[in-house]
């Protein structure tokens, strides 16, 4: 029989102590594939919604609050801005171009962002069917909504006021659908565009008693908040200082922000890398204990086998392999495992239209966590292998 397949044999020799390993190993290198994969997409998802955005300026409150809400759609906006303040900020020699950001509707948990073509045009949209907007109460559906809501272009829904679900409804303002967005990759997937002038309608016609009434409106209108384009990366020093102590306004800044979130969720990344530690130095010392164990209790086998000719490397290459059958089988379930749980956690965020995490990618630090698995089973299998090298035969056949 060749190394390998008598190594094999040897190893689910002893079936309950071999899962037991495997499952150890497995469950640590899983918790690490999870963790690389978790940080990948979420560094990629990051990127790839703030690209391009150098200042978010809103409502004085929470300058994270204004990111997760703002950019990244994940949380309620600390309130609105006056739009004749964000026209001032539009003229400053510091700014290239703002895209204006109006929430406050939703239709069936799907966020209704009143914005310009220069929202869509950031993030370099096409249209998979009709066209964009060219009028108020025209929408354009991101992919993932218009999949997940079933409409399709020329059909018409009414929104609800709250960006989530179960809010009064705006039955006398219905949208139509104009167009829907190809795929992205982006936070317009989950997305209903508009045209800004929707969303002062909506609630203008809402709340307007007579013409003088919705004069007044029409002066006193708002925005949540605007995505702002810096001209020159100097403007990074002292634009964000002047609005902050010159304006009612707030500027955040999506890099320092971002940065600290991930800080912030670090804690937890490091309590479930340590755990996962702990199961490879446990997985490594069960196995390192079922080899030094089983060259004890195959004494009669090697010394049979040394009999026949083989080498004292031939008997440690048997130990060898069964060691790398381990971290072999260890490898392929723990990324197996941890891709799966990725999967689960991105159909989990997907039911909410959260954060787009999921599907199966294999970023360059993954290719570490087979090495890991094949290294610990290595290391572990090393001192049994050296006292089954060392073994001569006349002390395998002496009697215990």
């Amino acid at each position: 029989m060749t190394t390998l397949s008598l190594s094999w044999r040897y190893l689910w020799s002893r079936p309950l102590g071999a899962a037991l390993n495997l499952l150890l190993l497995s469950l640590g290198l899983a918790s690490i594939t999870f963790l690389l994969l978790l940080g990948h997409q979420l560094q990629r998802a990051f990127e790839r919604d703030l690209a391009g955005i150098d200042l978010v300026v809103g409502a004085k409150g929470s300058p994270l609050q204004l990111i997760l809400s703002g950019v990244l759609h994940l949380d309620v906006p600390t309130g609105n801005v006056p739009l004749q303040a964000v026209r001032e900020l539009e003229k400053n020699p510091l700014v290239a171009s703002i895209i204006p950001i109006s929430l406050g509707d939703s239709f069936r948990g799907f966020r209704i962002v009143g914005t310009s073509l220069a929202y869509p045009a950031h993030y370099q949209a096409a249209l998979a069917e009709g066209r964009m907007w060219n009028a108020p109460m025209q929408v354009v559906l991101g992919a993932g909504a218009a999949r997940a809501l079933g409409l399709q272009v020329g059909q018409s829904f009414v929104g609800s006021h709250g960006l989530g679900a179960g809010g009064h409804t705006h039955g006398d303002m219905p949208y139509n659908v104009s167009g829907i967005l190809a795929p992205t990759g982006s936070v317009l997937d989950r997305l209903i565009l508009t045209d800004t002038a929707s969303v002062w309608k909506v609630h203008e016609t809402a709340t307007a008693l007579d013409a003088d009434d919705q004069k007044i409106l029409e002066e006193e209108r708002e925005l949540t908040l605007a995505l702002v384009r810096y001209r020159t990366p100097m403007a990074a020093m002292s634009l964000p200082r002047f609005i902050n102590s010159s304006t009612e306004m707030q500027a955040a800044a999506p890099a320092l922000e971002i940065s600290r979130l991930l800080r912030m969720l670090g804690v937890g990344t490091e309590v479930l890398r340590a755990l996962a530690g702990v199961l490879l130095l446990t997985a490594a010392l069960s196995v390192f204990l079922a080899l030094w164990s089983a060259v004890r209790e195959r004494r009669a086998d090697l010394a049979l086998l040394r009999m026949l000719g083989a080498p004292p490397r031939r008997v440690a290459a048997l130990l060898l392999t069964e060691a790398l059958w381990l971290g072999l089988l260890a490898a392929v379930l723990g990324v197996a495992l941890g891709q799966g749980l990725i999967l689960l956690l991105g159909h989990l965020l997907a039911l909410d239209q959260s954060l787009l995490i999921g599907g199966l990618v294999w970023p360059p630090a993954l290719g570490w966590v087979p090495a890991l698995a094949l290294g610990v089973s290595l290391a572990a299998a090393l001192l049994p292998t050296l006292g089954a090298y060392r073994v001569s035969v006349q002390e395998l056949l002496q009697p215990r």
